[in-house]
């Protein structure tokens, strides 16, 4: 269960943020919202990988938190869009810091510059 932002102890401000942004997907998501307003199926093409439970699961929690805003179409089909709420926004440089740190651990790996162990895959 998830702490409430007024009960959590303010040196705990970390291990908050990664309550509402931990999982391997949240992140991500943000980052294909960066650009603009996506359909489910956009955000779930841009993600290889995600399922589409876990994908609506991702979804319903960012929109819960505040960092998703979710737009239903009265059309048939029904037309779904997803884009950041201005709380969402505020992560742009984050999500753009952690990519490029992504990226240069990543070569890091494949040039076998760390040291010998697991090291996540892409």
């Amino acid at each position: 269960m998830r702490s409430r932002v007024e009960e959590a102890p303010d040196h705990c401000a970390i291990e908050f943020a990664m309550e509402i942004l931990g999982g391997r997907w949240k992140l991500a998501i943000l980052k294909q919202l960066v650009p603009g307003t996506l359909r489910f199926g956009e955000i779930g093409r841009a993600l290889p990988g995600i399922t589409q439970r876990m994908l609506t699961r991702q979804l319903r929690e960012l929109e819960n938190d505040g960092l998703v805003a979710r737009t239903v179409y009265p059309e048939v089909p029904p037309r779904v869009e997803y884009t950041l709420t201005d709380v969402g926004r505020s992560l742009d440089a984050i999500t753009a810091q952690l990519d490029t740190w992504g990226r240069w651990y990543q070569e890091k790996v494949r040039r076998s510059e760390l040291p010998s162990g697991p090291h996540p895959t892409a």
